[in-house]
């Protein structure tokens, strides 16, 4: 519609999935090394997760597209299966029809092609999308395929792609194996200010653009209403030259990109995600306390449901650290019934527990982790307690454990 007003030969911001608009920014960068090494090394698990919008889909789109012909390449989309559909969908992404066999013979057949695979010499990538909607089973059937047949290990390479809830799965009891043959994980977090500006002016450049079509004061707009999520800066954007389009102009200036989210209903991220986590915090049962400290600061006390809470510097976290030593989204806090599982999303500075660094600890009752100068106290149950009543609480636990 606004092509030929702007010198575009293409749309910019579309929202569907396009190699060739892919920004690599630097976390960008780092996980497709990181799936290329498991292609290369084919020894284990790679895990890449973001939040819904985070670029995971299109940065797996360029990635693929760049493999040679000696990969072998499956790639898995529908992800709400039982063992069985995914054994069966594996192979007809081999190109095996494999509808009337049972589980003993998919496994079977899948044995046998991998076998052919390794004979021939070529390496296979099983690229599994959206996977935090797998089941525990479907998972296990995943780490086992590392053991189909003899060697066949040598030549499969998986990728789990998902969003944040993959990691929470991926730490429950169940599943330790599978964590242990992990080679790495890593979380894809939103762009920063500047890296909003360089995606906006890439994806313009890429669609054919010779000249600067968004003024300067637009971008700190645009970061702030999107909070770095290319998927929403994707909306953002087009919708602010469809205003310029529809009032004559040949530019995007910041009255265009406020016309934008007057129409868009938007409010700053910041304030949207605020809001949208206190509407979470209204349902569910309390089932533990984290207490923060920090010298020169009043203690706050954070009530925890079960679910995934991420801790970091700025205002889109759901608990907030506003330190220089705290990375934007530092740490992800999972709470179930009775525990807490802290771990750390490649902070600059980790996370620390009893002065030594670690990347992921399981939190008793009473226990405490150090991010920066923040002391954060995990407490079980839902009564609010200062610093005293939760070294009582852990005194009497350690009791009963010599009981």
């Amino acid at each position: 519609m606004y092509l030929e007003s702007f010198g575009l030969k293409e749309h910019p911001f579309r929202l569907s999935p396009d190699p060739r608009f892919l920004f690599l920014s630097k976390q960008h960068a780092r996980a497709r090394a990181y799936m290329e090494s498991t292609v290369w090394f084919s020894d284990g698990f790679v895990v890449i997760t973001g939040e819904i919008g985070a670029g995971k889909t299109t940065l797996l789109e360029q990635f693929l597209s760049e493999l040679d012909d000696t990969v072998t390449v499956a790639r898995i989309h529908q992800t709400q299966v039982t063992a069985v559909q995914f054994l069966q969908t594996l192979l007809v992404q081999f190109g095996v029809r494999p509808f009337n066999m049972r589980k003993a013979e998919l496994l079977d057949a899948l044995d046998n092609h991998l076998r052919g695979l390794l004979a021939e010499g070529r390496r296979v990538v099983i690229v599994i999308d959206e996977a935090q909607n797998l089941d525990t089973t479907v998972l296990e059937e995943i780490r086992m395929l590392s053991d189909v047949g003899p060697g066949a290990g040598r030549v499969v390479s998986i990728i789990l792609a998902g969003q944040p809830e993959l990691n929470t799965t991926l730490d429950s009891p169940e599943l330790e194996q599978l964590a242990q043959r992990t080679r790495l994980r890593f979380h894809l977090k939103a762009l920063t200010e500047v890296e909003t500006q360089e995606y906006v002016k890439h994806r313009l450049k890429v669609a054919g653009a010779e000249r600067e079509i968004f003024a300067p004061d637009v971008y700190p707009l645009v970061y702030r209403y999107t909070g770095g999520i290319p998927r929403l800066i994707n909306t953002l954007c087009d919708t602010s030259m469809l205003v310029a389009f529809g009032e004559e102009r040949t530019a995007v200036g910041a009255e265009e990109v406020r016309e934008a989210v007057e129409e868009l209903q938007w409010t700053d991220y910041a304030s949207r995600t605020n809001r949208f986590r206190a509407a979470i915090a209204l349902d569910g049962q309390v089932v533990g306390r984290l207490l923060v400290t920090c010298p020169g600061e009043d203690p706050q006390e954070y009530p925890l449901r079960q679910g995934r809470y991420v801790i970091g510097r700025t205002a889109d976290n759901d608990i907030q650290l506003d330190s220089r030593f705290v990375s934007r989204h530092h740490a992800q806090l999972t709470v179930s019934a009775g525990s807490a599982v802290v771990h750390d999303l490649k902070s600059t500075n980790g996370i620390y527990f009893t002065g030594q660094r670690v990347r992921r600890k399981t939190l008793r009752n009473g226990e405490a982790f150090v991010i920066g100068e923040h002391e954060l106290l995990f407490r079980a149950g839902d009564s609010a307690l200062g610093p005293e009543g939760l070294q009582e609480d852990a005194a009497l636990e350690e009791e009963q454990e010599q009981d």
